[in-house]
């Protein structure tokens, strides 16, 4: 559910990919106080991690900035960034947990793929890790635009896999006005060896039940991500009221998670996410 968090996080912060932490004090940080924004939103996404099959789904969201302390909640996904963050243009350095419940493969009737299906469903996921990461608020456009880099380590502790996952990110957010809002960003996934057994791996009785070629996936780079998002305010202002969110976001699949027989038969290296919805920022 990473769009409707991108999208989310602009109400009235600063964007974060949603498998990395969030940073989303940005607009509030600057002028000295808390926000708390909440919203649901329709995300067009695949039936699973690699699939060329897409459908709409219903998720909910909230992110904000009380006391300083940034969080997120978006879908699957929540952090807490546990450094305030001080008032004005400044530099903010971040650091705090994150946690995502992964639902890949998790329901067959949710995959359209025959051969997909028949390698079984897996057991839904739970992550837990942390981030770290540096934001500068004021860099071009004005005192409230943001830039921020940071990198997180996620892994299993229950379910289908016990594998880790590094997630790198860099992205820029800035207001475009008192009610219109726009950000870019980009991340990477490293996945290590059990996350590529537990949902790219075919092997040989899984063959035979679905027609797909045995394969093993090695650990290594397992995707980049590059998107835009941005929200217009409807009443009041990107501090105060109702607007529309919106977003989408690009993924490539790469190395052995590309050549996987889930990928590259039955799916697509190119991924595919988008989001629209509304959202309310007291």
């Amino acid at each position: 559910m990473s769009a409707f968090a991108l999208a989310l996080a602009a109400l009235p912060a600063a964007a974060q990919e949603t498998t990395t932490p969030p940073d989303a004090g940005a607009t509030t940080a600057v002028a000295g106080g808390d926000s708390v924004t909440i919203g649901a939103g329709g995300v067009y996404l695949n039936d699973y991690e690699g699939s060329n099959h897409y459908v709409w789904r219903i998720a909910p969201g909230a992110i904000g900035t009380v006391g300083g302390f940034s969080f997120s909640v978006a879908g699957n996904r929540a952090s807490v960034d546990l450094i305030p963050n001080k008032p004005g243009p400044t530099w903010d350095i971040q650091a705090g947990p994150i946690a995502v419940v992964n639902f890949n493969r998790s329901s067959l009737k949710s995959i359209e793929d025959p051969r997909v299906r028949a390698l079984g469903k897996r057991s839904t996921a739970i992550e837990a890790g942390g981030f770290v990461g540096l934001g500068k608020t004021g860099v071009i456009t004005s005192d409230y635009d943001r830039l921020s880099v940071s990198v997180s380590y996620r892994k299993g502790v229950s379910g289908a896999h016990r594998a880790g996952i590094w997630t790198p990110t860099i992205n820029y957010f800035t207001p475009l006005s008192t009610k219109a809002a726009v950000g870019v960003f980009a991340s990477a996934d490293y996945a290590e060896r059990g996350y590529g057994k537990a949902y790219f791996d075919v092997d040989a009785a899984q063959s035979l039940a679905s027609g797909l070629p045995v394969f093993t996936t090695r650990k290594g780079w397992k995707d980049y991500s590059v998107g835009a998002l941005g929200t217009i305010a409807l009443t009041g202002d990107l501090l105060h009221g109702f607007k529309i969110v919106g977003g989408g976001t690009y993924t490539r699949m790469l190395n052995d998670f590309a050549r996987s027989p889930l990928v590259s038969i039955a799916g697509s290296r190119n991924q595919w996410i988008g989001v629209v919805g509304l959202a309310y920022t007291f």
